[in-house]
């Protein structure tokens, strides 16, 4: 231990377990936007109720949790929180499989997002504690790389468990009866969180670093205080996190039902091609993004984590938008993985610009702010746009053009305030500079 932090291989030991977590919830969220069309067949399903059991059934509490959670992360021994939190979405994932309703459904959904709220604003604070400002650039990057991994892996996993499924209704499983496929996809992803869980019991707790002269205090009222002398800095960062977690909910949850009823291709194909796509461009572009970023901050541009999440949310909108207004599905599927790109760094580097103007006493109770803003956004309008946008402006058998517009709608007016957000932002981080001086 060196200047108050754990050693390199502690702090990287805590950071590679933390993204596997972060690989399992994402792959426990994100396997029901893959199996929507069995789930859609069996229980009778629309397009407009799928959307509100992606989305705002998983908010409710995932977003709202968070904040109460983020104070227990400043004060409580975080590795011993996130066990908790893996080992109850993991339960709450294998029983979806067990759902009979829509709203079997949606309190399923609901049970997930209690466990998922406890992770990230538990990771950032661990990970900050563990690293100096300027080594945090590469586990963050690290970190945030598990969003692609866990879109490969999930999508791999649902090839070949439908795959291997077609051949039989059911799968006869020891203590649990017969299962169809998409039940079975539920149970064979929630269980093995369970040994994650248990990892986190014995992993050690790095000790928390001191608060800035004149910024102590962990409270709520901390947190919103200092948010509220800084609104203009943090409301200029959510936001534009706010598109891109709408974008990806939205298009994550429909595309692959979208690209079966454009084009024809199953579903399980078009995963399978776009997962292994995506997990192997993710990864390189979080390298990518943490390479720039330190290389940029050598040169003195200490802002260089906002340009970097400004560059990104400017490539977005476009990558976003073109796939699927285009009429030949491997072009589609070629751009829809390159949209990655861009959405990998901005999820990396917003992480790091937030980290950057925010003092070590509330990182726990801003991290969980911020993401309370961005997945009450993301998921309260993102699947419940395309959803509607699909059964009352398109029709259903057009879902596609809902997956398209969806970007240009949340994110005309961010890209047109970027010159305002960058003022407010570096403002804030030459002030805190000021204060650290």
């Amino acid at each position: 231990m060196s200047d108050g932090y754990p050693t390199a291989r502690a702090g990287w030991t805590l950071t590679v377990m933390l993204t596997v977590a972060y690989v399992f919830s994402y792959l426990d969220r994100n396997i029901l936007g893959l199996l929507i069309g069995p789930i859609k067949a069996d229980l009778g399903l629309r397009d407009d109720q799928l959307g509100y059991i992606i989305g705002p059934a998983f908010a409710i509490f995932y977003a709202t949790m968070g904040l109460p959670i983020g104070w227990m992360a400043d004060r409580v021994k975080r590795t011993r929180l996130v066990a908790a939190g893996v080992a109850f979405w993991s339960l709450a994932t294998a029983l979806t499989g067990f759902a009979a309703s829509f709203w079997h459904l949606f309190a399923a959904r609901m049970a997930v997002g209690i466990g998922e709220a406890v992770l990230s604003p538990s990771a950032m604070s661990l990970v900050s504690d563990s690293f100096p400002e300027e080594r945090r650039a590469r586990p963050v990057a690290f970190y945030s790389a598990a969003l692609s991994l866990a879109v490969g892996l999930s999508a791999i996993a649902t090839w070949g468990i439908i795959s291997w499924a077609k051949g039989s209704a059911t799968i006869a499983v020891p203590l649990l009866g017969d299962l169809k496929p998409w039940q079975f996809s539920f149970v064979a992803v929630g269980l093995p969180g369970f040994l994650i869980a248990m990892v986190f019991m014995i992993l050690p707790e790095p000790p928390r670093q001191p608060a800035i002269k004149g910024e102590e205090g962990n409270g709520v009222g901390d947190a919103l205080r200092l948010i509220g002398r800084n609104w203009q800095a943090y409301l200029g960062l959510f936001l534009l996190v706010c598109v891109m977690t709408t974008v990806t909910y939205g298009q994550g949850s429909f595309g692959p039902a979208a690209f079966n009823r454009a084009y024809g291709w199953p579903t399980e194909i078009y995963a399978l091609y776009n997962g292994v796509g995506t997990m192997i461009i993710g990864p390189i572009s979080l390298a990518l993004t943490s390479w720039l970023i330190m290389r940029m901050q050598r040169k003195g541009m200490s802002d260089a984590p906002y340009r970097v999440s400004m560059w990104a949310f400017m490539l977005m909108l476009p990558l976003c938008t073109l796939p699927f207004l285009i009429d030949m599905p491997r072009v589609t599927l070629t751009l829809n993985i390159l949209a990655s790109i861009p959405l990998s760094m901005l999820t990396a580097a917003a992480m790091l610009a937030l980290l950057a103007i925010t003092p070590s006493s509330v990182r726990g109770q801003v991290v969980a702010l911020y993401y309370a803003a961005i997945n009450i956004t993301g998921l309260f309008l993102g699947p419940p746009t395309v959803g509607w946008l699909s059964t009352n402006l398109f029709g259903e058998a057009n879902l596609r053009y809902a997956v398209a517009i969806q970007p240009l709608i949340f994110g005309t007016i961010p890209l047109i305030l970027l010159p305002a957000i960058s003022r407010a932002y570096r403002m804030r981080l030459a002030a805190l500079e000021l204060s650290r001086s």
